[in-house]
């Protein structure tokens, strides 16, 4: 039986870097595959972990809800027939819900011999109140569905913070596991003991309470399909509804009238959505914008440390809510980069087939961004 694991964590969080520390230290002698689905069309996680010799399955749409529905399932299907890896770990996208991933899984445990082994949710600790307050629908949806979850930049937080930042866990979950200690100090063996131990009734129940719920939404669609007069908010074509069509090309969730831009940027106020989820449920289309580019152009690590700095405390960009990409440096190297609000790191890396930046936020300015990365 394969083991699935959902790592998930609002952006910025750490989920990938969590995750190579598993690879590394605990999943050594297993055969794994990895499916992400970024926000945007330029994935740049894939080119973090390609070292460390996992089956890296990309999906990268600005669509979370729709790719969830139909292709999220079909990759899922592709890989565990294509490489029957002994554990799949999944990483959403960092505003995606965790709870449309669940929902996911449970649908291919009916058709494929695999169980969801751990939940996983990645917390900033220094970020988590502020991100709570702004993205809460989001955020707390990521935390209420988790069995553990793991605090990063734990190290970097006052005693009072971190308990705080506990306690707010707590109100959205009582019975997950917390992890706190920070990620330098515990071994992957110790927080793999946590995130597998977790009774596995704990999963039962939150499958059965999700079916529950869709039950119920469900029955709601139907109670406005057939009492328009008295739902004026499904007004909608619910015609168009059943089978959800997305004319995205090969996406079978919404139906969206999306316009691609270039790079990874979607003009959100234009998006349809006439999914037949829930009715006034925000989708992260409707919130985050990415803004994405590849490009063979060159930097020092001065540029790019200039740039980011300018990011990380500028106006005028929009909110910045996470940046990270790779780019080619003047002397030949690579330098990958992340950024999340006030911080940021730079790194050597291994050469990619060209330059990939993605910056994700709301009421981003895409010219202001050109301009920052000298992108004509």
């Amino acid at each position: 039986m394969i083991k699935i694991d959902i790592i998930s964590g609002f952006l910025g969080a750490g989920k990938t870097t969590f995750i190579k520390k598993m690879i590394d230290e605990v999943y050594t002698d297993e055969k794994i595959a990895l499916i992400e689905n970024e926000f945007g069309e330029i994935g740049i996680d894939g080119g973090f972990l390609k070292d460390s010799g996992v089956n890296i399955t990309e999906m990268n749409s600005g669509c979370i809800c729709c790719s969830l529905v139909g292709d999220f399932g079909k990759n899922l299907n592709e890989v565990i027939t294509a490489y029957h890896p002994d554990r799949i770990i999944i990483e959403p996208s960092g505003v995606g819900k965790l709870s449309d991933v669940i929902k996911s899984v449970v649908d291919i445990e009916k058709e494929q011999d695999v169980k969801r082994n751990a939940l996983v949710t990645i917390v900033n600790a220094k970020k988590a109140l502020k991100q709570m307050k702004a993205f809460g629908e989001f955020f707390n949806n990521q935390i209420a569905y988790a069995t553990t979850v793991v605090l990063s930049r734990t190290q970097n937080t006052t005693t009072e913070q971190l308990e705080l930042c506990v306690k707010q866990m707590q109100a959205l979950n009582k019975k997950a596991a917390i992890i706190t200690t920070p990620w330098d100090s515990i071994s992957g063996e110790q927080i793999l003991k946590v995130i597998e131990g977790q009774d596995s009734l704990e999963m039962k129940t939150l499958a059965e309470e999700d079916r529950r719920r869709e039950e119920q939404e469900h029955a709601h669609h139907e109670e406005c399909h057939h009492d328009h007069g008295q739902h004026g908010e499904c007004h909608q074509e619910h015609a168009h509804q059943e089978g959800c069509h997305h004319e995205h090309g090969h996406h079978t969730g919404c139906r969206q009238e999306h316009e691609h831009h270039e790079g990874c940027h979607h003009d959100h106020a234009h998006h349809e959505h006439n999914c037949g989820h829930e009715h006034g449920r925000r989708h992260a289309d409707d919130i985050f914008m990415s803004w994405g580019k590849e490009t063979p152009r060159k930097y020092t690590k001065d540029d790019l440390e200039q740039i980011l700095k300018t990011l990380s405390e500028g106006s005028g960009y929009g909110e910045i809510l996470r940046a990270k990409g790779m780019v080619e440096d003047t002397e030949g190297f690579w330098l990958y980069f992340d950024l999340v609000p006030g911080e940021y790191e730079i790194r050597s890396g291994e050469p990619d087939y060209t330059g990939r930046l993605c910056v994700i936020g709301t009421d981003m300015d895409e010219h202001k961004l050109e301009e920052l990365f000298k992108i004509s």
